[in-house]
């Protein structure tokens, strides 16, 4: 099991003593099980990680059941299964004003190696993960996997896919975002925003204040095929809109909230993101209230991942944003998905790089889809001023930057469209970089094999080689020759256990720009 909670728990002895302050050794019995959202772990360096829990005996309850005292929580990690050839331990203090989360960076481990890890309070110890330290930044790595994960509205569907995941053999998760919905509970739409009924509900209305979004990311992450995932690799964690609400941007939200009022909304909102992710502690600006999680790595010599934050210095949408033709405000003068320093920052990363492949790992399409239907009168093409297509100007500055790396050798994970996507991007007429769009963890619903009207949708887009509309997620698998993308879907959702399968894999080859059916 991974979490007991019918059983009782008193202080087991574990050495805390007169080393921490009183208040510390104050909170040391808990009458449920006190690890109930499982451990995470991320954010690897070539020498570490960041270990992730949160104490949280009664999770959905404010404070998550613990008294607001500092708490004492020890962790260890180990070389076996068994924990007997025990490399790192340390302890952490768990603060009432973070949740009684715990970040605890652990450092000074030999690169390249897979550990287990653990945490123990109060007498009880945590399930055990998995997690890996980087290659180091000169090794040969003969591969790379990864999976490509997120959307995953709560009430929409079951976490199958998380199980799926749970069991492939990967290097790291990309959890792109859409940890959780902010959506009143029963509010649930399917692909053409039609309402269908939940599978499961929300407990609370919409989150506005800190406790809200305590609550909702407590109960998405008690369900114990997306524990499993967190528990079984290191994850590299990014957010998109609903961790906040339905396509902020900025200090900008989608109903004209004062941007003073919103940001209030906003601070609290990746305040609970940040309590609740295996990312490190400067993460957090306590001064500023802002969360990024920028982050580059590197496996080895032959792969470099850029993490870039699309949201939170983001201008709001053009046009007003939604789905529409285009229109002056695009190339308005200051419009931007990211700011000028990390738009320096990627140029910088990929220009430095070393690495046979670079991997782009961020949160919106790329793509410039087209988006007319079948049968529409329009005469302009329909675009989605979510997406990068509706900052078109900085868009083409990103495609410039690919397009003077390794021709083809410039691969971009994205989420956030509830559908799977294969795609080149083009420079000036020339393909510069491939993109695979992962679908939805469970948002969306059951879909269909191929959504209705895709006919069109091909045919307005010859950048566009493959759609599906099944969720799951895509595996990247690189090596030296090739970077592929292995689509993995499920027929539907709103069932628990179904199998899953892989739809398609597309691949580029290095140095031969496009994608090609692997």
């Amino acid at each position: 099991m991974l979490f007991h909670p019918s059983r009782r728990f008193v202080l087991g002895g574990l050495g805390v003593g007169a080393l921490l302050p009183a208040m510390a050794r104050s909170q040391l019995r808990f009458t449920r099980f006190p690890f109930s959202l499982g451990v995470s772990a991320g954010d690897a360096s070539p020498d570490g990680f960041v270990l992730w829990t949160r104490l949280a005996p009664e999770p959905l309850d404010e404070g998550g059941g613990v008294a607001p005292h500092p708490v004492a929580v020890d962790w260890e990690v180990a070389e076996d299964d068994g924990f007997k050839r025990i490399v790192a331990h340390g302890q952490e203090i768990a603060y009432p004003e973070l949740a009684h989360s715990v970040h605890a960076e652990v450092a000074g481990l030999q690169p390249g190696r897979s550990y287990r890890y653990r945490f123990h309070c109060a007498g009880d110890t945590s399930l055990v993960g998995r997690v890996a330290t980087l290659p180091a930044a000169d090794a040969v790595v003969p591969q790379v996997r990864f999976a490509a994960v997120g959307c995953q509205h709560f009430e929409a569907g079951w976490y199958t896919a998380y199980r799926y995941v749970a069991e492939e053999e990967l290097d790291f998760v990309f959890h792109y975002g859409d940890y959780i919905y902010e959506y009143s509970p029963g509010v649930v739409l399917d692909a053409f925003r039609r309402p269908t009924d939940p599978v499961r509900r929300y407990v609370g209305p919409e989150p506005y204040s800190l406790n809200d979004y305590r609550r909702r990311y407590a109960q998405e992450t008690l369900d114990t095929d997306l524990q499993a995932a967190r528990a079984a690799h290191p994850w590299f964690c990014t957010y998109d809109d609903h961790e906040v609400q339905n396509n902020w941007a900025g200090v900008h939200d989608e109903h004209g909230t004062p941007p003073d009022l919103f940001v209030t909304r906003r601070r609290m909102a990746l305040q609970a993101w940040f309590e609740h992710m295996p990312v490190r502690r400067t993460a957090l600006s306590p001064a500023s209230g802002l969360v990024d999680f920028r982050r580059r790595v590197d496996h080895g010599r032959l792969l470099r991942t850029h993490f870039p934050n699309t949201r939170l210095f983001r201008t709001d949408q053009p046009c007003g944003d939604d789905f529409k033709p285009a229109c002056a405000e695009q190339t308005a003068s200051g419009a931007q998905m990211i700011d000028a320093a990390q738009e320096a920052w990627l140029g910088e990363g990929l220009r430095a790089s070393q690495q046979t492949w670079q991997l782009v790992a961020q949160q919106v399409m790329m793509a410039p889809l087209d988006r007319r239907a079948s049968g529409s009168s329009e005469a302009q093409p329909i675009l989605n001023m979510d997406s990068w297509a509706g900052y078109p100007a900085q868009r083409e500055r990103i495609f410039g930057l690919f397009g003077r790396h390794v021709p083809g050798n410039v691969v971009v994970a994205t989420g956030d469209e509830h559908q799977n996507f294969a795609s080149d991007l083009l420079h000036d007429g020339r393909t510069v970089a491939s993109e695979f769009v992962a679908t939805s963890i469970s948002s969306g619903g059951d879909g269909h094999e191929v959504r209705p009207g895709n006919e069109r949708l091909m045919a307005d887009n010859p950048n566009l080689h493959w759609t599906n509309d099944r969720r799951g997620y895509v595996v990247g698998e690189i090596t030296p020759t090739a970077f592929t993308g292995h689509y993995r879907v499920l027929d539907a959702v709103t069932q628990k256990g179904l199998p899953i399968r892989t739809a398609a894999s597309w691949a580029v080859e290095n140095g031969r720009p496009g994608l090609q059916r692997a």
